[in-house]
């Protein structure tokens, strides 16, 4: 069940989708901007720290994420998330 992201730094609270978009499309859609590069997890440029909260990655992803962080070009929320952004 789909969750609510909070964007801490836009004070945005979304509804998470329930189909397979990413936490990045999510927030996209709602007109906050993160940096990106490929959207599949291999560059790490979409890096946010994840202040609360858990996230299912639809792949592994291949760039290094430190603890704490995460790629929000190949996860989703699996409840109610927090983000840095």
């Amino acid at each position: 069940m789909p969750g609510c992201i909070y964007a801490v730094k836009s004070g945005k609270r979304l509804a998470a989708t329930s189909d397979n978009g990413t936490m990045l499309e999510r927030l996209e859609s709602a007109g906050i901007a993160v940096e990106y590069q490929c959207r599949e997890g291999y560059c790490g440029s979409c890096r946010v720290r994840l202040l609360d909260g858990e996230v299912e990655y639809l792949a592994r992803p291949l760039a290094f994420v430190n603890p704490g962080e995460v790629l929000p070009c190949c996860c989703r929320p699996k409840g109610n998330v927090k983000l840095d952004v």
